[in-house]
């Protein structure tokens, strides 16, 4: 692997675990400086504020790369990141961490940089690959970042945010002395209707045999986002869990995810075909979601673990499903549209699932489970109606 694919990954890594790394220790955190006791509703607000600044922000960056050069703009991105983290290691106050965590969001919107530079470096055949490894070193980061701020927040709740932006400001010296440009800065005047990150959405109104898809992807964000948002509470008010332990479950969970969707879709799409391998997913994450609400043991957690893993299969059993769903000349338009609604339930989710577990959590911490398993049953018709839609967008 060449020296600019380690800088890039190692960003994308640095960028995961800036997203993990605050899951275990975000409630202590916010009980720190709100001395609330119930802070559910302000972890929604923080992570939907997290991801409404990458949405915002992706094709800002993404633009000015094209105009300044990516390595420019990496630069800036990496050395935003270090100093906000020490900025977030000893904010006092609860608008200090709000800001923080709304500039590392800024920050993290680099991916799409990230993505662009190894589109520029690597040849046609060789894309797939590198995209593949792309894709895996965010599951990587993603399993190192919860638990490594479940370890070092019980020593110290603000100790992971240090480490974030030591590992932050390596990998700028490293982009500093090794990372070349890749391609020649245009210069041209930045089209300001492209930076609207609303604006891929509007086609799918003009072409509405395309809304079952794109709501049932937005049903998976959604569901995917009441983990990163309650995890940590739940873990702790239904099984007294540590910093330590709820990161290593979160860490087991990624792992899960991360090898399932690695080796299981294409075994799972041959035997099943894709539709029934979809909804094998769903029922998964269903059974899976039903023991968690009623789990009275922390090492039951553990144990389902597997069963999650087989939910795993369903996202990427639907990526190949969607991709029938419209001609080869509107692809990269759907996949845009497809971003722009998971960015969407990226934002929306977070504040619905933490008012929801704000009003359950003195009486059952678990029905949030619940709540998530009654969402991913809307899907099921949806996923059944796709039967219809193979080529309707196509004509």
């Amino acid at each position: 692997m060449n020296k600019p694919l380690i800088v890039i990954f190692t960003a994308i890594v640095l960028d995961a675990v800036g997203i993990g790394l605050i899951f275990p220790i975000l409630p202590s955190l916010l009980q720190e400086v709100t001395h609330a006791e119930n802070v559910a509703p302000y972890i929604g607000i923080m992570t939907a504020l997290y991801a409404a600044m990458q949405f915002i922000f992706s094709p800002v960056l993404g633009a000015l790369s094209d105009r300044l050069g990516r390595r420019q703009v990496l630069l800036i991105s990496l050395a935003g990141a270090a100093v906000n983290y020490l900025f977030l290691a000893f904010a006092p106050s609860l608008w200090m961490l709000v800001i923080g965590r709304a500039i590392a969001g800024l920050t993290s919107a680099n991916t799409a940089v990230a993505a662009a530079y190894i589109t520029d470096i690597s040849p046609q055949d060789q894309r797939a690959r590198r995209f593949g490894l792309f894709n895996a070193m965010f599951g990587i980061g993603f399993i190192i970042g919860p638990v490594l701020g479940g370890v070092l927040g019980d020593y110290w709740l603000r100790l992971p945010f240090i480490a974030a932006a030591v590992l932050n400001g390596c990998n700028l010296l490293l982009a500093i002395f090794i990372l070349p440009e890749s391609r020649a800065p245009s210069g041209e005047k930045i089209d300001l209707a492209t930076l609207n990150p609303l604006r891929p959405l509007r086609w799918v109104f003009s072409v509405k045999s395309l809304l079952p898809v794109i709501l049932i992807f937005f049903v998976f964000s959604a569901t995917g986002e009441a983990y990163g948002t309650c995890w940590a509470l739940w873990g702790h008010d239904a099984f007294q869990w540590n910093g330590l332990w709820i990161g290593l479950s979160l860490g087991a969970f990624g792992i899960c995810q991360t090898l399932s969707q690695a080796f299981l879709p294409g075994p799972a799409v041959k035997l099943l075909g894709e539709r029934a391998a979809i909804l094998t997913g769903i029922a998964s994450a269903c059974l899976a979601l039903l023991v968690m609400a009623f789990a009275t043991r922390g090492w039951m957690i553990f144990a389902i673990m597997p069963v999650f893993a087989l939910a795993g299969i369903g996202v990427p059993a639907l990526q190949s499903l969607a991709t029938r769903q419209v001609d080869e000349s509107q692809q990269g338009q759907f996949q845009g549209v497809l971003a722009s609604a998971l960015s969407l339930a990226s934002i929306a989710a977070p504040l619905g699932f933490s008012s929801i577990y704000f009003g359950a959590q003195s009486h059952w911490p678990g029905a949030i489970w619940l709540t998530v398993l009654a969402i991913y049953t809307v899907s099921i018709p949806l996923v059944l109606r796709l039967r219809f839609n193979r080529r309707a967008a196509a004509s």
